[in-house]
């Protein structure tokens, strides 16, 4: 039980700004084997968010609330995964060979391609949480939990699945690029990641997962056959990309329900 403490609170920390105890021990070991728990940090993040936005919404409009929402999520991350988005689009953007790409990557400056693509991101990320939210105010509750716990969940299969292609000595993934899990550890993250979901009609649990799983793997197909495999700017990228196509589908599929 301790260790597995020990190994929730480093995945808190490797993702989050939330400060952890000072009783827990850096092991590289930990990190290493902490991924399971990145849906748990979804669920944290997730919950924060709405708690945010259910105060706020006391004072402000609900559109103002959603803005001021995503921004905690966003300096609560410490814009980690949004970093990523950036750096994926304007390497995959901008070059065309894989050590193209690859090289772009690596630079810490933001380009054409991951400036848009943030606007876009966020500002889609934005409307649907406002259509969600004129839906029912509880379905935008849920559905931003379970964006945020699914999404990272499904990032994370891609560790599992891919190889990792660039420099590991020098990537700030380094800790989850070396490491690949047995069934029982994606067992528990792939049943965090759908806990949220028993709180809406069977029938979106039923629609909603396989076609996730279906995008993420359409994403993991595109970088192994640019790069040949993935990058943890690829994860974040996912992470991202994944979070908006659920606001989506849920938006879609409330319709149906």
């Amino acid at each position: 039980m301790k260790k597995e403490l020990y190994l929730f609170f480093t995945a808190l920390q490797f993702f989050t700004r939330i400060p952890i105890p000072s009783w827990v021990p850096f092991d590289q070991e930990y990190l290493q084997k902490s991924r399971k728990y990145f849906p748990v940090i979804g669920l944290i993040v997730g919950f924060i968010s709405i708690c945010a936005y259910q105060g706020l919404r006391q004072f402000l409009n609900p559109e103002i609330s959603i803005i001021f929402s995503m921004i905690l999520s966003i300096w609560i991350t410490g814009a980690f995964h949004e970093d990523g988005l950036a750096d994926t689009f304007d390497a995959f953007g901008g070059g065309y060979t894989k050590e193209k790409i690859l090289t772009i990557m690596k630079d810490s400056r933001i380009g054409t391609y991951g400036t848009v693509s943030l606007i876009i991101i966020l500002g889609l990320k934005f409307k649907l949480l406002v259509s969600l939210q004129t839906i029912d105010t509880n379905y935008l509750l849920i559905s931003i939990i379970t964006a945020h716990t699914l999404s990272r969940f499904m990032a994370s299969l891609l560790v599992d699945f891919l190889p990792y292609v660039q420099d590991i000595d020098k990537s700030k993934s380094k800790p989850i690029a070396i490491t690949k899990f047995s069934s029982l550890p994606i067992l528990f993250g792939g049943t965090i990641a759908i806990l949220p979901f028993f709180l809406y009609q069977q029938i979106v649990l039923v629609v909603i997962i396989p076609i996730v799983l279906i995008f993420t793997g359409y994403l993991g197909h595109y970088f192994k056959k640019k790069i040949g495999g993935y990058t943890g700017d690829c994860l974040g990228a996912t992470q991202q990309l994944t979070e908006v196509f659920i606001y989506l589908l849920l938006s879609i599929v409330w319709k149906f329900i």
